[in-house]
């Protein structure tokens, strides 16, 4: 499939902290086996930007950013086949991010999660409201933003907790698009209301904060000895045990098959020891994990050849990411002075021009209008079910003009005569000023 017509999905991946067994389950090894879908486009960054908005620690921020690296090309993600790089390879992220900033009211800032749970906190504890806040915390939705926006990501999986995030991005393209012509693709969340949960050693959520977690390439040794200290019930070998609340079996679950975790059922019923549960316990992660252990102390090992994956990761972002920028500079007037005649021009050209209005009505479908500079609609859609169909739409407009109109029939409201003329006459004279948003 051409990657033209492919879904871009991105996922953002923060570089803090070892990654750990609940890493693995929950994040790593289901979005490795997304990455295989070959009708998407797949975007995987190590957020080492936002990383410096919680840690401080140099020499960590860059151990870790290997560990998580080898942890993911380990598991199974192929650079070949995805976009792999790192977020401060990325010259043009910060550049955008400046762009967005100046479209981005406070307002909207001032209702992000993490900075409200910061000034909730300080105002609880009687402290200045702003105590401890970072312009970084306060201006972290807007990196998010760039980090989205700069690569035209369709979708974007996040939990519950990110979709503030994504409706933002959305809000801050949307404002960008209404200024300077149609150029950011408007992203769309995916809940992953699915996303495994393990239990840690003392059996609450396995958490670096709790630092309860059982890391994901330890040594078989390590490994075997941190299982041997899952907190059990006081049963002893041939009493009964409970599936249900035991962090022992769930961990083994997220690891089994369905005839394998019956099988451990059986066993719990009839008594095992806990010291012969926790040896099968080790032994079934360790059957999935020993083959890419070896790979993961290889990368580790050699840190070159990580930075040499990343890199050409980040060369092949940038084919994107760089005349993009170059287009947006463009569109707010960063441009050669020579060019001032001709901007000059285009802005009186762009006083006159009509544009698209997308907008969503209380039927919960989504529209969109072409208006001219007066504000009289030339062209009016029927509703569409999603504002990226909406989208498309417009976009082909843009870039075909009237040669587009002949088949799109069935989701415009029809005109004739001197409105079509009309109609007519400013697509093209939209597309003979606008930049071209499949660039």
């Amino acid at each position: 499939m051409n990657s033209k017509t492919r879904t871009r999905v991105l996922t953002g991946i923060t570089t803090t902290g070892t990654p750990h067994l609940g890493n693995y389950v929950g994040a790593i090894r289901p979005t490795v086996q997304a990455s295989r879908d070959t009708s998407t486009d797949g975007f995987y960054f190590l957020a080492d930007y936002h990383a410096l908005i919680k840690c401080d620690e140099p020499a960590r921020i860059q151990r870790s950013t290997l560990e998580i690296a080898a942890s993911w090309i380990a598991s199974g993600l192929d650079p070949d086949k995805v976009t792999f790089y790192r977020q401060s390879d990325i010259p043009e992220i910060p550049e955008l991010t400046w762009l967005l900033t100046c479209v981005t009211g406070k307002g909207v800032l001032n209702r992000a999660h993490a900075y409200k749970a910061a000034v909730d906190k300080n105002n609880a504890a009687g402290h200045d409201t702003d105590a401890d806040v970072t312009a970084g915390l306060f201006m972290y939705p807007v990196l998010m933003g760039a980090d989205i926006l700069m690569f035209k990501a369709h979708k974007v999986p996040v939990g519950r907790d990110q979709i503030q995030h994504i409706e933002m991005a959305r809000d801050m393209a949307a404002s960008f698009n209404h200024l300077y012509g149609e150029h950011f693709v408007l992203p769309e969340a995916v809940i992953e209301e699915s996303v495994a949960l393990l239990p840690g050693l003392d059996g609450r959520k396995m958490s670096k904060s709790y630092d309860n977690t059982i890391p994901l390439f330890a040594p078989a040794s390590q490994m075997r000895k941190q299982i041997a200290g899952i907190v059990t019930d006081s049963k002893a070998p041939g009493e009964p045990k409970a599936t249900e609340g035991s962090a022992l079996f769930q961990i083994y679950q997220a690891f089994a098959s369905a005839e394998e975790t019956n099988a451990m059922a059986r066993a719990y019923a009839e008594g095992i020891g806990w010291g012969d549960a926790k040896q099968m316990l080790f032994e079934r992660i360790d059957r999935e994990i020993a083959p890419m252990r070896e790979h993961y102390q290889s990368l580790i090992d050699h840190p070159a050849q990580m930075d040499h994956i990343l890199l050409a990761g980040a060369d092949k972002a940038r084919q994107l990411a760089t005349p993009f920028m170059r287009e947006l500079r463009h569109a707010v007037g960063l441009r050669a002075l020579s060019s001032g005649q001709v901007a000059s021009v285009a802005k009186e050209a762009k006083t006159a021009l009509p544009s698209f209005k997308q907008y969503r009505e209380k039927d919960g479908q989504f529209y969109f209008k072409l208006v001219d500079a007066k504000g009289q609609v030339l062209l009016q859609s029927r509703g569409f079910a999603s504002p990226k169909e909406a989208g498309q739409v417009v976009a082909r407009l843009q870039a075909e003009g009237t040669a587009g109109l002949r088949e799109l029939d069935d989701v415009l409201e029809p005109l004739t005569g001197d409105a079509l003329a009309v109609l007519v006459a400013n697509l093209q004279l939209l597309m003979q000023v606008a930049p071209n948003p499949s660039k």
